[in-house]
């Protein structure tokens, strides 16, 4: 892939930067901004070149049409105290205030789009109305750093279609992802273990397909768990569970057993009658989960046995948490993995989304682990072994 070395001088340059700044907020408060700390330093590194800074980002999933919970005005006030230089917002994405926000940057100078995905042109299937927003994008801009990994598995208008119409290059948190990926993907330090939770089995279908063929253990927890014990003959309880999954899952534990892969689940698991965070929470064996009651963690002996697995690793990936880490009285496995990642002597990743956020919410910070991810869909389709077009339109 090109690299921002490969753009040449940048000083005086329009240079259009497609971030990742989908934080969670409650109103206009950022409760973990993570990914803007990650934004930082490309933004950085054009901005002292001389480059004239315009980031383009998204947040949530509006309807293709402005709405104010969507704004990324919050999103700029922190991008300014991080960067610790002012930050001009426009408050749209390719109109009269971008137009005059663009123009009046000085060198160096750095200014936020409003979310692209208010203008419906940057999520559609059709590559015609894609396009049309691509250009009124590329109108913008000299050249096009895409740095916003946790999108690059999407073909969208600012990710994919503005790399076709600019000089395009990969941004450093683009570039370090991709490198940690590799590591997990081609030549693997051994023993390599990967932890999958979550809530449904079926999202990480492709993972679970590809990764029988690399890891040397996979421990599975999280609401996905269920359907995999189900497939054992186990009953469930209330359990969220995908019985159209049973054969498929059955199906990935011949195949384990048969590779000399390691499908580790608890043994143990805590049970509620309710999804709450005031229900009673009981531990039972995982062969005998009463039917009145939903699983909700894994349970404290496998919490240990996960932990000891994952301590005694060389490479561990992890995506998906353990129970319903939300709750205290269910985030103890959650909790137990994210600690045996701390300890792991070699690589450790935490595989974006739900796993990011619970690391942090559980008081983690995240220099105690080898690389957390910025995107937990891109990294789960990279490791399936699939092309992902934000990536493929960079190489050349």
């Amino acid at each position: 892939m090109k690299t921002i070395d490969d753009l040449g001088d940048l000083r005086g340059k329009r240079v259009l930067v497609r971030s990742d700044l989908n934080v969670p907020l409650d109103g206009a408060t950022i409760t973990d901004d993570g990914r803007v700390r990650a934004s930082v330093p490309t933004i950085r590194r054009l901005a002292d070149a001389g480059a004239k800074v315009v980031v383009m980002a998204h947040l949530g999933r509006p309807k293709g049409a402005p709405d104010p919970a969507y704004s990324l005005e919050p999103v700029a006030v922190r991008l300014a105290e991080l960067l610790g230089k002012d930050v001009t917002f426009a408050s749209d994405t390719v109109g009269a205030s971008a137009q005059e926000v663009v123009a009046g940057l000085g060198d160096g100078e750095v200014a936020v789009l409003e979310n692209v995905r208010f203008n419906a042109g940057e999520t559609s299937k059709d590559a015609a109305e894609r396009g049309a927003f691509a250009d009124e994008l590329a109108a913008l801009g000299d050249a096009f750093v895409s740095d916003g990994f946790g999108v690059v598995h999407r073909k969208q208008a600012s990710v994919y279609d503005i790399a076709e119409r600019l000089p395009a290059a990969a941004g450093g948190l683009v570039l370090a992802e991709v490198d940690v990926l590799r590591r997990l993907t081609e030549d693997p330090e051994r023993p390599y273990t990967v932890v999958l939770g979550g809530s449904k089995v079926s999202d990480k279908l492709g993972v679970i397909d590809n990764l029988i063929e690399k890891a040397d253990a996979l421990l599975i927890g999280g609401g996905m768990v269920f359907t995999f014990l189900a497939a054992q003959g186990y009953g469930v309880g209330s359990s969220l569970l995908e019985s159209d999954q049973i054969d498929t899952v059955k199906g990935y534990l011949a195949r384990a057993a048969e590779k000399g892969v390691d499908i580790v689940l608890p043994t143990d698991v805590v049970v509620a009658p309710e999804f709450s965070a005031d229900a009673p929470p009981t531990t039972v064996a995982a062969d005998a989960m009463p039917a009145d009651q939903m699983g909700l963690d894994i349970g404290p002996e496998s919490s240990e046995a996960f932990a000891a697995r994952v301590a005694a690793s060389r490479t561990v990936f992890w995506n998906g948490p353990m129970g319903v880490f939300e709750f205290p009285a269910f985030a103890g496995g959650t909790k137990a993995v994210a600690q045996a990642l701390t300890e792991v002597d070699g690589l450790s990743v935490v595989g974006g989304g739900d796993s990011a956020a619970a690391v942090r919410r559980l008081g983690f910070a995240d220099d105690q682990f080898g690389h957390i991810s910025t995107g937990g869909g891109a990294s789960l389709e990279f490791l399936e072994g699939r092309e992902l077009p934000g990536l493929q339109v960079l190489e050349g």
